[in-house]
């Protein structure tokens, strides 16, 4: 998708803080949506992922705080915003008619003819896939179904912004793939912007060109897709994005621009700008870790290389989580054929490798 453009902001967030029964639910100092990007909202349940989409979009009224629309604010009895902006919430919350007539519905209240209606509906009901169901009534459609006509009737209003509350988390897997490829293909076709709350980091590395990490009621991090993956701000971030080793130390020794950390059970070597004596996490991505069955040390760039034994391996679809102990605990992906070539099984002795570059360092308060 697009490249990040920071002069390009369609939607502002400033200071906005949320309460319910006086519980503080939301505080956020500062958000921009991009025009033409998707940005992805993650975090655990009860995070505040849907409440501050739904503030995003207008239907929660903040405590404090104001949103800005193309630099024009929004509630001050100004333009119409919701006129801008289309909702998918996770229940599709369809009317007890035919699919036609509700993704007709939006178009109606825009003042519409119905010459483009019946132009428009059919296009986009043949976009998400049940241009076939148009006569059928809402109440006799399949939960995919009925999200395929949710999205329909909210992308036929051609909205500036659409906002999703996680619109495919009730449906079964092979459901939720389907429609997330569909939506990613309209969202490239149209340059839509959007705002998804999710709780699937896959679905959100499919859709996003940008991600905020939510956690009580704060966003934790935001940025691009790679950067929140690969660079995680802090502890909880790296954890939620899928760093499936983070390993506190202490650095021992640096030289150049490379340093050592003594983590529990060894030590590691990763690039960064440290002194002696600082405290360190080291965070590692399981797909950057290489390993081998040779019972020597490989001849590679990687400057990370530990012998350990296999404790777990968890099947993950196309590619296995295997779980080491190498001194310290460290997490790798391999592919099924992997898997199989080097005869891998729990107990068995291996060589586990990985990059300086490919450590991810934290600064942290380690105990002395």
């Amino acid at each position: 998708m697009n490249s990040a453009d920071y002069s390009n902001v369609l939607l502002q967030a400033e200071d906005l803080l949320v309460r319910r029964g006086g519980v503080t639910v939301l505080d956020i100092g500062a958000l921009d949506v991009l025009s033409g990007q998707v940005l992805a909202l993650i975090g655990p349940n009860g995070a505040g992922k849907s409440t501050l989409l739904l503030t995003l979009a207008g239907l929660l009224k903040p405590a404090r705080g104001r949103l800005l629309f193309r630099g024009e604010p929004i509630g001050n009895g100004g333009f119409d915003y919701r006129r801008h902006i289309a909702m998918v919430f996770q229940e599709p919350l369809l009317f007890d008619t035919t699919v036609f007539e509700n993704v007709a519905t939006g178009l109606k209240i825009r003042g519409v003819g119905r010459a483009e209606i019946g132009r428009m509906v059919p296009e986009y009901l043949e976009r998400f896939g049940v241009g076939h169901l148009a006569k059928r009534s809402a109440r006799k459609l399949s939960g995919g179904e009925a999200q395929r006509t949710s999205l329909a009737r909210a992308f036929v209003t051609k909205p500036e912004i659409v906002f999703l509350d996680e619109p495919f988390s009730s449906l079964d897997p092979p459901t939720r793939d389907a429609l997330t490829g569909d939506l990613e293909q309209i969202l490239c076709e149209t340059h839509t912007t959007a705002v998804a709350s999710t709780h699937d980091q896959t679905e959100a590395l499919r859709l996003a060109d940008r991600i905020a990490v939510v956690n009580g009621g704060r966003i934790a991090q935001i940025g691009p897709v790679a950067e929140i993956m690969n660079r995680p701000a802090n502890e909880f971030v790296a954890s939620f994005v899928g760093v499936e080793t983070v390993l506190p130390g202490r650095v021992v020794e640096t030289s150049d621009g490379v340093f050592v950390a003594a983590v529990e059970g060894g030590e590691i070597q990763a690039v960064g700008h440290v002194r002696t004596g600082d405290g360190v996490l080291c965070c590692i991505r399981p797909e950057h870790v290489t390993l081998s069955t040779n019972t020597s040390f490989p001849t590679s760039s990687a400057r990370n290389v530990f012998s350990g034994t296999i404790r777990k391996i968890t099947p993950l679809g196309l590619f296995h989580r295997i779980h080491l102990n190498c001194g310290f605990d460290l997490v790798a992906y391999v592919t099924r054929q992997s898997l199989e070539t080097l005869s891998l099984d729990e107990g068995k002795s291996v060589i586990a490798s990985f990059k300086a570059t490919a450590v991810h360092v934290i600064p942290h308060q380690a105990p002395r």
